[in-house]
This record gives structure tokens, C-alpha cells and sequence, in this order.
């Protein structure tokens, strides 16, 4: 089954929807065409029905460069807060520790391509909500890889998180910002 055949989510509705009323917000959808799409999207049952509905639409959020290096021997590389996230992210550190926090970051391409060469240190990557990531090309020779519950397929409308790379003695974990129990 390919993947444009996958059954979607009421999330994965959910995001499209948003896609298309942000179009009619901006003029590039007409009213009536914005209420057949959301028909559409409300009732899709696979990701090819969706990608249908959104292909057409640009997205038109700030550049950024392809490709950014990151480098440290033994210090803490973090990036957190509004940043922007590159195409593609090369990571390379040697006794220290990576931090990655794409919650709140400006990401303007729909995959991101993370790779880390960590020596004796362990990597931090925090999704956007209902952001994906694909952990099968990274390899943790003596420590662990934890993605808890972040899925590893792409979803349409979502940003999609492609981590290669190895580390010897560090682990890797990926996951989704905390719930802040007190927030108002």
C-alpha cells in the first residue's frame, strides 16, 4: 500500500482544514472554493485526498538557508525559542550535549534533514505538535533511541523530521514539547 493510500486522522483533517482557511484569509481561495475543500478535507479518508486539497497552495513563509553546520567540541549546542530551521542540519559534537527544540522555530520546507555525529554526547529534539520524525537512519552504539510517541510516517501539513547520523556512548531522544499544567 503506498502512502497516498493510508487512512488519515481527524488531526491530519484537522491541519489541512487550517491550510485552506489561512488560503481564504490571504485571497488565494474563493469562498465557494474554500467550502468544497473543507467538505473534501472534513470527509477524506486517505493522505492522497488531502495532498490533493493543498498541493496547489504556496507557502509563503521566509527563506532560510539549505544547509546550516553546527559545531562544538565539548560545549551544549541549543537552539530554542523563534529560529529559523534550515533544509537541511549537520550537528557535529564531541563530548557535549545537542538541543534541538523545533517547537516554536520557523520551518518553511515540509522535511527538515537533522545529522548528528556525536561522539560521547546525547541529543535532544523537540518536535512541533503533530510534527513527525524518522529515526531509522541513526545509530546509538552503546545508548538508546526514545521517540515515546511521535509517529515516523509523513502527514500532510505536517513537518517531517528525517534524523541520520551515529553517536557511540550518547542516546537520542525525540519528542514533543511538555504540557505546561499551570499555563492559562
Amino acid at each position: 500500500m503506498s502512502q497516498l493510500q493510508m487512512r488519515v486522522s481527524d488531526e491530519d483533517r484537522e491541519r489541512t482544514a487550517q491550510q485552506l482557511q489561512h488560503a481564504f484569509a490571504e485571497g488565494r481561495l474563493t469562498q465557494l472554493e474554500l467550502e468544497d475543500r473543507l467538505e473534501i478535507a472534513l470527509t477524506a479518508r486517505t493522505y492522497g485526498e488531502l495532498l490533493g486539497l493543498i498541493e496547489d497552495l504556496p507557502t509563503d513563509q521566509p527563506q532560510v538557508d539549505d544547509v546550516i553546520e553546527l559545531e562544538s567540541k565539548n560545549g551544549q549546542i541549543k537552539r530554542a525559542g523563534d529560529w529559523a530551521v534550515p533544509r537541511r542540519l549537520r550537528v557535529a559534537s564531541k563530548y557535549g550535549g545537542v538541543e534541538l527544540d523545533l517547537s516554536e522555530a520557523v520551518i518553511t520546507h515540509p522535511v527538515v534533514d537533522i545529522e548528528l555525529d556525536l561522539a560521547y554526547g546525547s541529543a535532544k529534539i523537540i518536535l512541533p505538535d503533530g510534527g513527525v520524525a524518522n529515526v531509522d537512519a541513526f545509530r546509538s552504539d552503546w545508548g538508546q533511541v526514545h521517540t515515546s510517541d511521535v509517529p515516523g510516517r509523513p502527514r500532510p501539513g505536517a513537518v517531517h523530521v528525517v534524523i541520520s547520523g551515529s553517536t557511540k556512548y550518547g542516546s537520542l531522544t525525540v519528542r514533543y514539547p511538555r504540557k505546561r499544567w499551570l499555563a492559562r
